[in-house]
């Protein structure tokens, strides 16, 4: 462990959600801050930030309106050196091991991505890897919380996006193995659990952590947020913070990175108009070749694609009842009127056209082949719209 003279601010300030924290200090302060905390809300809005900032406030020897980010404890919290304080989050499975070997490959990996982590704290919440929370991570975590502290008076664990508690097998062993543990904290142990899907939780993990909702930010917070930490022009940023819809985290992805002139959320996003475009072509003969472009396993990674799908359909809705100020995608305005004119799009097609996506949704939570998804997404939401714009020229 370093030193305190050599250690160094890694994380950046919590930015915004001032009412959640105000909340969090009151109640510390009364000693009312309960042992296992779940703090929901939509991805990449700083949820995990916010529990690491709880976590110094828990810490830290002088505490104000929040921690003081200079005393001993915080500033080995802000250097993610605190012996106490330990983060979890969704990791890539480790290749060829298994039993105890994955426990420690997970534990390796973890420390690895916290490495990075100091490197570039500010970074998207999207991967394109797939992740989950594994038995061996929770197992680790049951291992920590039977230790005594270091220094605070207690452990203190945050697991972030907890939803990916329930393993990719659909075995709810990794959630299990923490029930205990949230309904009994060992001595002074204190669990924060962040999720976007608070909805994917086990009840039973549900029952036994309090929640708390963290509202999204403001467009202009994301564009402050932008223009802080990257260096954007103005148009840029306030195109990205758009995007984001309040999520930092989310606005980050659509920047362009190190292996494209689009982040990795504007190529999906470009790819689901891709599939709303051949669906309300009745002439298109793309389906085949667009379900083609996507690998023949994984289908978990088309879920944030779906999500993509149904706000150009809500695009799509707004334009063909002339409220085109309502249109999310301002930047495809002209794309999005050219749709639904060649497509003779109605608003009364397209409620229906969402329960299509949901089916692809559930077929891909099934591990079914990504092409046959796709390909069946687009046959289906094309006869949704047929028949719906049957249905209302006949009324």
């Amino acid at each position: 462990m370093a030193t305190l003279q050599e250690l160094t601010v890694t994380l950046h300030p919590v930015f915004g959600h001032e009412k959640v924290r105000d909340v969090l200090v009151k109640a510390h302060a009364k000693g009312v801050l309960p042992a296992a905390l779940l703090l929901h809300g939509m991805r990449g809005i700083g949820k995990q930030q916010l529990a690491l900032w709880l976590a110094r406030l828990t810490v830290c020897k002088e505490p104000d309106e929040g921690p003081c980010d200079v005393c001993g404890p915080c500033r080995m919290a802000l250097a993610l050196e605190h012996p106490d304080i330990h983060w979890y989050f969704p990791l890539p499975r480790p290749k060829n091991v298994s039993g105890d070997r994955l426990t420690d490959a997970l534990e390796t990996a973890r420390h690895q991505e916290l490495a990075d982590i100091r490197a570039a704290p500010v970074r998207p919440s999207w991967s394109e890897e797939i992740v989950g929370l594994y038995y061996g991570s929770a197992a680790n975590i049951r291992a920590r919380a039977a230790k005594r502290p270091t220094m605070a008076d207690g452990p203190i664990f945050i697991v972030g996006q907890a939803e990916m508690l329930v393993s990719q097998e659909a075995s709810p062993e990794a959630a299990n193995a923490l029930l205990k543990l949230l309904e009994e904290p060992p001595g002074g142990a204190r669990f924060i659990l962040t999720s976007s899907e608070p909805g994917l939780l086990l009840p039973t993990v549900r029952s036994r952590t309090v929640p708390l909702h963290v509202s999204p930010l403001s467009t202009e917070q994301v564009r402050e947020f932008l223009e802080r930490h990257r260096a954007l022009d103005s148009r840029t940023a306030g195109w990205a913070a758009k995007l984001g819809q309040g999520s930092p985290g989310r606005a980050l992805a659509f920047l362009p990175d190190d292996e494209d002139e689009r982040g990795p959320l504007e190529r999906l996003r470009r790819r689901a108009f891709d599939i709303v475009a051949a669906a309300t072509d009745p002439t298109s003969t793309r389906a085949y070749g667009i379900a083609l472009g996507f690998p023949p396993a994984g289908a978990r990674t088309l879920l944030p694609l779906f999500s993509f799908v149904e706000e150009w359909l809500r695009d799509l809705a707004a334009v063909a009842a002339g409220a085109d100020h309502l249109v999310f995608n301002e930047d495809m305005l002209q794309q999005l009127g050219e749709r639904v004119r060649s497509g003779n799009i109605v608003p009364s097609s397209l409620p229906a056209a969402f329960a299509v996506v949901e089916r692809a949704r559930e077929l891909a939570r099934g591990n079914v082949n990504p092409q046959l998804v796709v390909s069946g997404l687009i046959r289906d939401l094309r006869r949704s719209l047929r028949s719906s714009r049957a249905i209302a020229t006949a009324t």
